[in-house]
């Protein structure tokens, strides 16, 4: 049975880095953050319809990898940034988001925290909200009841730090 692990946290705090390497590290799969692939290819500002449109797409191509993962996936952002970013744009989190939302169950989850330097790539935009953020998906997880763990450090000693949790949360 694949053990799923999904990263959240906020912008720029490496949850793509971080999963493509303990992917590579656990020898199995990873399932990128779809919304940067979509986002960078709109000729327009993207509205709540997209959105729904990221969620689903992301949990497709998630249902994909865990077909072929060894052991474990990563899952580089999940449903609760979804609606955290609904919330905070629109006021509001389409029904689709929430019943997903609802269903959706991983093993672990890996809460990065801000403590890496903001790096500028024109799809970001919330350079002074990492905090902010970090605490409302915190909470989120909280209130869920859900497994996690804050990844800190910089460099190999994020991804290290994140092996050791995953090895002594699984009992490796």
């Amino acid at each position: 049975m694949i053990k799923k692990i999904a990263l959240i946290g906020p912008e720029s705090t490496g949850k793509s880095d971080l999963s493509e390497k303990l992917a590579k590290h656990f020898n199995t799969e990873w399932v990128p953050e779809y919304a940067r692939t979509y986002v960078a290819t709109l000729n327009r500002s993207y509205n709540i319809d997209d959105i729904v449109l990221i969620a689903k797409k992301q949990l497709e191509i998630e249902h994909e990898k865990e077909k072929i993962a060894n052991k474990f996936l990563f899952i580089d952002t999940e449903l609760i940034i979804a609606k955290v970013w609904a919330e905070d744009i629109y006021k509001t989190c389409p029904d689709f988001i929430i019943q997903e939302l609802e269903k959706q169950r991983y093993d672990l989850y890996l809460l990065t925290h801000p403590d890496l330097p903001w790096i500028n790539d024109g799809i970001r935009e919330n350079p002074h909200r990492r905090k902010y953020f970090f605490n409302v998906y915190k909470n989120e997880l909280i209130t869920r009841g859900f497994n996690f763990a804050e990844i800190k450090g910089m460099g190999e000693c994020r991804l290290h730090n994140a092996i050791k949790i995953i090895n002594n949360y699984f009992k490796l």
